[in-house]
């Protein structure tokens, strides 16, 4: 089997480096190539920035980084890929897209650069560095299909030959939901965080006591308020979600994490 991960960073590489140790031929690409230089020294996986360097594969894996501009998401890097692969996939080839998308992109990929004549899943990944080995490519994982013989096909490929415990989905826009409102719940837990922990302050209480207190119940588990919600992944899915539909919860704990980094600089002057 001959697998091509797409998009090398934070989790291409881990994906492409978890399926060469099972064994498998896998083709790394990216557009960046400090991207496919580590991977070559570092993931033992053959790599390159050039499209045609790539042989057909059997699975191709969409690993690429989504964004957003003007609060709307972009998904122009996982719509440039789909292109690339269209030119040597045939009816028997599998396309997991693992990038975060928004409902209807899987299908819209499918029938608009697929013609449909391609087997089409979404495994949403899952992924914190932090704990690789408990939170990391293995780890329990969320698939829909574009259609029953896409998911079969996706079922057998991560469960069956890569032992990746897979949870199924009834439409594959519950997979592409899924990991937008994953992390917005998130986001939720820790902009609570920070309001508390703002209250604290305000009535001379000591927020850490509090909440070291409070996760001693078994249905609490209240994170830590750190510097504001960070890194890439949070700040932009939850921002998918709205731009879905309104949300007065989701846009006032956005609004709470922009009062907290305020505070917080005041805090420190």
């Amino acid at each position: 089997m001959v697998v091509c991960v797409i998009g090398l960073g934070q989790i291409g590489f881990p994906v492409a480096k978890y399926i060469v140790a099972k064994g498998y031929d896998v083709y790394g690409f990216d557009i960046n190539p400090v991207a496919v230089e580590y991977g070559i020294q570092n993931g033992k996986f053959k790599a390159t920035t050039q499209w045609g360097q790539i042989p057909k594969a059997d699975v191709y894996i969409i690993c690429v980084t989504t964004a957003q501009v003007n609060n709307q998401a972009d998904l122009s890097a996982v719509f440039e890929t789909v292109r690339k692969i269209a030119e040597k996939a045939d009816a028997n080839t599998l396309v997991s897209i693992e990038s975060t998308i928004l409902p209807g992109t899987s299908k819209k990929i499918f029938e608009e650069f697929f013609k449909k004549d391609i087997l089409l899943v979404h495994a949403p990944h899952r992924y914190w560095a932090d704990q690789e080995d408990k939170y990391g490519v293995n780890q329990v994982r969320v698939i829909g299909g574009v259609n029953a013989e896409s998911l079969n096909a996706g079922i057998k490929f991560y469960k069956d030959s890569l032992g990746i415990p897979m949870h199924t989905v009834s439409t594959v826009e519950i997979a592409e939901m899924c990991k937008i409102i994953e992390n917005s719940h998130r986001y939720l837990q820790i902009a609570f965080a920070e309001d508390l922990k703002m209250m604290c302050n305000h009535i001379n209480m000591d927020f850490d006591e509090l909440r070291e207190a409070m996760n001693t119940k078994w249905n609490v588990d209240l994170p830590e308020a750190r510097d504001g919600i960070g890194r890439h992944c949070l700040p932009k899915d939850i921002r998918y979600v709205t731009s879905l539909a309104p949300s007065i919860l989701l846009n006032s704990a956005m609004e709470v994490d922009q009062k907290y980094r305020e505070w917080l600089t005041k805090q420190k002057v």
